[in-house]
């Protein structure tokens, strides 16, 4: 049952965030053990994807829902694959002079013991690596800020 949470400040707009986290078919770009990506369905504000995740002998694929409420949040719901429940949600709040807070959360626990075992030994590791994955996705999409915001700080 790993468990993460986590609000951050980022030099980007919440509009810049929210459009890197919703744009999940460009996660095989960039984030680690990200295999593959397929959006089933789209409408304005609902996504219907399949991730295929890998690491070392293990690949697993996985649907999910994930409801859009621009700008300020998104909410990730297990629908398939190899989850007992995958609970993920994203929210970002806008800061003054552009930037926005990520409050990030996701709670999870595979069915099978191995995979939960197997995550619970790295679990604190993957985090930090997805983390830091959209930072660099960001800086790479948006450019890196100013002087001033060039800096990723923890809240």
């Amino acid at each position: 049952m790993p468990t993460h949470a986590e609000k951050r400040l980022v030099p980007y707009t919440a509009d810049q965030i929210f459009d890197l986290v919703a744009d999940v078919e460009r996660y095989p770009e960039f984030l680690p053990w990200c295999l593959g990506a397929r959006v089933r369905e789209r409408n304005a504000n609902t996504i219907t994807a399949d991730l295929l995740i890998g690491f070392r002998m293990v690949r697993e694929r996985f649907t999910s829902r994930v409801q859009l409420d621009r700008p300020r949040r998104i909410d990730v719901s297990y629908t398939h694959g190899p989850f007992r429940y995958l609970n993920n949600h994203w929210e970002f709040i806008p800061q003054p002079q552009g930037s926005c807070v990520i409050d990030f959360y996701v709670d999870f626990e595979f069915r099978s013991r191995m995979l939960q075992k197997l995550i619970g030994l790295l679990f604190n590791e993957a985090v930090k690596r997805m983390v830091g994955a959209f930072e660099a996705r960001a800086r790479h999409l948006y450019g890196t800020p100013g002087a001033a915001g060039a800096a990723v700080k923890p809240v």
